[in-house]
């Protein structure tokens, strides 16, 4: 599938832009103990002026969504046959236990059913397809180790299929207060809000974040066309210019890294930029797609390196054709997503 536009929403910021700002002033002390989605990112009432009600996870998702279609290019006739795959590990989370405080209460006749209806998995995907008015099949994928690259292979079997000729496909994950506190229970959280993913640690730390990435692919030929996106499981990966590893402190132990690097190949992780999101392999995705477009390697916002990796520690241009984005999952299974120019 080739990506022909994008859009990224994080905790430095909104859109294509924001993501290079980033990338090439590495890791930033976030301000408080959570990577989070500033306010004013969520302000477009150009495109959120019919979500007034909206919470937080559906006008992330969709102003990521909206992002990546403009940035396509393309025009009205492709609404006809655009598909939305809306990929999240936990959905609405604090909208939904905003509707369970409630019941507890108020009672379940006393609820309001606006908060209701967000919170259903769905909603988010719902307010795309309206904003966009797009008239393809709309779906959300919720499953909390490797939904974006399932999203991914759900996409492609779409267009394969002839069902859509574009697809919207993208991840979407916010952190709340409760959120927050399981993180606080069941995770080490780095204390100093730095990630180090090249520790391959039994026991990693981690920086809970939010964020939201959209990826408008096809099989056409399209003008402002980044690279070609697909995701394989398993073990049997070809040689690759740089692995994304995206070590982040939410799955268990990261030791099985460290086999990624036995081939020599440069290796980098912008999970220190994210934050720790059971979907970051969206917003990695977008850091090798415009690597790739633009030829150019960022240096890991992340220096230890007590395993001796080649870690991609300058901002420089090279010819890069393939990058491999690598995560694994609570069971060690292996998810690899492969760009290509």
């Amino acid at each position: 599938m080739n990506i022909a536009g994008m859009g990224i929403m994080f905790h430095r910021g909104r859109g294509r832009e924001s993501l290079e700002k980033a990338l090439g002033e590495g890791w930033v002390l976030p301000e408080g103990a959570v990577y989070s989605l500033p306010e004013e990112a969520l302000r477009d009432r150009s495109v959120l002026k019919e979500m007034r009600r909206a919470d937080k996870f559906s006008k992330m998702a969709c102003l990521a969504a909206h992002d990546a279609f403009a940035d396509s290019g393309l025009g009205e006739e492709a609404r006809n046959s655009l598909g939305i795959i809306l990929t999240t590990a936990f959905g609405p989370q604090v909208t939904t236990f905003r509707f369970l405080d409630d019941i507890l209460d108020y009672g379940d006749a006393n609820v309001s059913p606006t908060i209701f209806s967000h919170s259903v998995h769905n909603a988010a995907a719902s307010y795309i397809a309206f904003v966009l008015q797009s008239r393809g099949p709309t779906l959300t994928l919720t499953r909390f180790a490797h939904s974006f690259s399932q999203g991914l292979i759900l996409a492609e079997t779409w267009l394969k299929s002839g069902r859509c000729q574009y697809v919207l496909v993208g991840s979407a994950d916010e952190c709340g207060g409760v959120m927050e506190y399981i993180c606080g229970q069941k995770l080490r959280v780095a204390g100093d809000g730095i990630i180090r993913p090249f520790l391959c640690a039994k026991e990693p730390a981690a920086v809970p974040g939010e964020g939201s990435a959209f990826f408008l692919v096809s099989n056409n030929e399209t003008p402002g066309r980044y690279c070609s996106i697909s995701a394989f499981p398993g073990e049997n990966a070809p040689a690759a210019d740089m692995r994304i590893l995206d070590c982040d402190g939410m799955t268990g132990s990261e030791e099985v890294y460290r086999r990624e690097a036995q081939n020599g190949a440069a290796i980098s992780s912008y999970t220190p930029i994210f934050g720790s999101i059971p979907t970051v392999s969206g917003l990695s995705c977008a850091a090798a797609a415009l690597m790739l477009k633009g030829q150019r390697y960022y240096a890991s916002p992340a220096r230890d390196n007590p395993h001796g990796f080649n870690i991609s520690q300058l901002q420089q241009s090279a010819a890069i054709k393939t990058i491999h984005c690598v995560r694994y999952g609570c069971r060690k299974e292996r998810i690899e997503i492969r760009l290509k120019k």
